[in-house]
């Protein structure tokens, strides 16, 4: 069965995840009290709707607790309605909330409030940047929850020609390279590592590690 998707919002960032959240295959029902953005919203999600989130009976129509997944993508345009609607969706019977914040108090409300996650796509999109610009190597970041994330970096020179066993990171730096692609033959086919071989020169290492350890990794080799 398809999975169900409920997405609440859709400014850029709600109307991004509704196409994402299409594009691979979940039915989501897109809702927002403008019709012009649900009228756009439309043209790929399996539904949208326009109403109110904190109309309640029209929130119940919407049958949140039988969705896999609702996602309160409300805006700096309404904080107050991103938290009252979170407290809606849980009082629904819910299943999963993640909910969009803005900042840090309005995260902690959120929380508060019953939701299971909280993201905010400006503050992560804006620190995988600075990690991107403050170290060449990295070539992509993103979270794995709040204690991991997996990082795409090209292989420090001091690793080249050492192997996975000799280098230890797991010990080192709390670093575990999950596959390399081997960018040098043309198609940057990913491999499973194997520990005994030497990295190569144009090695990108796929690795998994918690929040700044990477970094740290890059600073001291």
């Amino acid at each position: 069965m398809r999975k169900q998707a409920l997405v609440i919002g859709l400014g850029q960032f709600g109307l991004s995840l509704v196409r994402a959240l299409a594009d691979r295959g979940v039915d989501v029902l897109a809702v927002d009290k403008d019709a012009n953005l649900v009228e756009v919203a439309a043209d790929f999600a399996a539904e949208a709707v326009v109403f109110d989130a904190l109309d309640e009976e029209a929130l119940q129509r919407a049958a949140p607790e039988r969705r896999d997944v609702c996602v309160v993508a409300i805006g700096n345009e309404s904080r107050e309605g991103s938290i009252l609607t979170t407290a809606l969706l849980r009082q629904m019977g819910a299943k999963k909330v993640v909910a969009r914040a803005t900042d840090d108090l309005h995260e902690r409300i959120l929380k508060l409030v019953g939701a299971h996650e909280v993201v905010n796509p400006e503050r992560a999109f804006g620190e995988r940047l600075a990690t991107r610009l403050a170290y060449s190597g990295v070539l992509e970041e993103a979270p794995l929850g709040e204690d991991l994330a997996i990082t795409e970096l090209r292989a420090p020179a001091a690793m080249i020609g050492q192997s996975l066993l000799d280098l230890k990171l797991p010990r080192r730096f709390g670093v575990t390279v999950v596959a390399i692609r081997r960018a040098h033959d043309g198609r940057g086919k990913l491999l499973i590592p194997k520990p005994d071989d030497p990295l190569l020169a144009e090695d990108i290492l796929v690795v998994v590690a918690p929040p700044g350890a990477v970094t740290e990794l890059l600073e001291r080799l």
